[in-house]
């Protein structure tokens, strides 16, 4: 997708994980999803994109990143891959930075999940990240509308075969 810079020329044929995500049924507004291609042609990760601003940019990203996607590795501060995709969306050019972050355990159905919220120097940003027991990190980023214990529910594993190519 657009939204996405490949760091290389190869393309995945899709994760060999599920991903966690808001349903695309479920979803009023327009969906994009893209997937982040290592060197050797594997999935180092998938992006959803929810657009309810009806064309002018994101509401939310969804990032799904498995263990050992060089994207989860993180500078001190410095944003996730998440954040920095949607203020590329956005065209948001000002500099942004995480200046703190909160864990805290929120209910998913049965499931406790450690959520560790982040604040960032961009207060119209809202960030949330958890560790799946498949040791994928999932990362919410969203645009001018905070992340409530709501969304939590929202969100379904939705089989990788819904994003392999051809």
């Amino acid at each position: 997708m657009s939204f996405l810079r490949r760091r290389s020329a190869a393309t995945p044929a899709g994760p060999d994980f599920d991903v966690l995500a808001m349903d695309p049924g479920d979803w009023p507004g327009n969906l994009g999803a893209g997937l982040l291609p290592a060197p050797d042609g594997s999935c180092q990760g998938v992006f959803l994109r929810y657009d309810l601003f009806g064309g002018r940019g994101p509401s939310m990203i969804i990032g799904n990143l498995p263990e050992g996607s060089p994207a989860r590795e993180l500078a001190e501060g410095q944003i996730p891959f998440e954040v920095a995709q949607l203020l590329l969306a956005l065209e948001n050019e000002e500099p942004v930075e995480v200046v703190d972050a909160e864990d805290m355990p929120v209910m998913q159905g049965d499931n406790l999940l450690i959520v560790r919220r982040l604040k960032l120097s961009e207060s119209r940003i809202s960030c949330v990240q958890f560790d799946r027991s498949d040791k994928v990190l999932v990362t919410i980023a969203s645009w001018d509308r905070p992340i409530t214990d709501d969304l939590y529910a929202l969100l379904k594993p939705l089989p990788a075969e819904l994003f392999q190519q051809g």
